[in-house]
């Protein structure tokens, strides 16, 4: 093999090793070209069902909140001195005249007592009012309570206090423990 045969030779190989090289980044362009292009049609369609077949007008929550208590609340009681045991919120002089419920979650540690729950607001001007819950159960139970059950509270604008109340002429065992967790005003 004479000079220019070698040179033949190696041209011929590096021409052919950079044309493969040339196919192979062309498919690779060519590919993520199409995973592109395939990505945008699935975002427009995606997009497009959004917009067309899930309905405007859902409520997302028609009850909007007003957190009292952010965690549990605990009225430990015993009997033996005391008469009643009371756990209170302050509320500052909160204007509750735009809601229309007080909810709560509420359960006894006890299965076999019987306790009832007096909750009991205190407006600014000192006007009370009381609602009784009999038979507290032993699992954690929601309750929701119009603020119209509270009768004798006449200007909702200024309220002192919210009151949860254990008192020993209703409850069946002298010591004890009531949960209270979730405390909130309702819409």
């Amino acid at each position: 093999m004479d000079k220019k045969d070698i040179y033949e030779h190696l041209a011929k190989i590096y021409l052919d090793a950079s044309s493969k090289k040339d196919n192979k980044s062309k498919v690779d362009s060519v590919l993520i070209k199409n995973i592109f292009t395939g990505a945008l049609i699935f975002l427009f369609g995606l997009g497009t069902t959004l917009v067309f077949f899930v309905p405007k007008n859902r409520s997302l929550n028609k009850e909007v909140e007003l957190i009292l208590a952010p965690e549990a609340l605990k009225i430990n009681f015993n009997f033996d001195p005391a008469k009643k045991e009371i756990f209170t919120l302050n509320l500052n002089k909160l204007d509750v005249s735009r809601y229309s419920k007080v909810g709560f979650a509420v359960k006894k540690a006890n299965f076999q007592d019987n306790i009832t729950l007096r909750v009991e607001f205190t407006s600014n001007y000192r006007e009370k009012s009381e609602v009784y819950f009999r038979n507290i159960p032993h699992k954690w139970t929601d309750y929701k309570i119009d603020l119209s059950q509270f009768k004798g509270i006449s200007d909702w604008s200024q309220m002192e206090n919210l009151s949860f109340a254990v008192e020993e002429w209703n409850a069946r065992e002298k010591k004890g423990v009531v949960y209270i967790d979730n405390v909130r005003l309702l819409k």
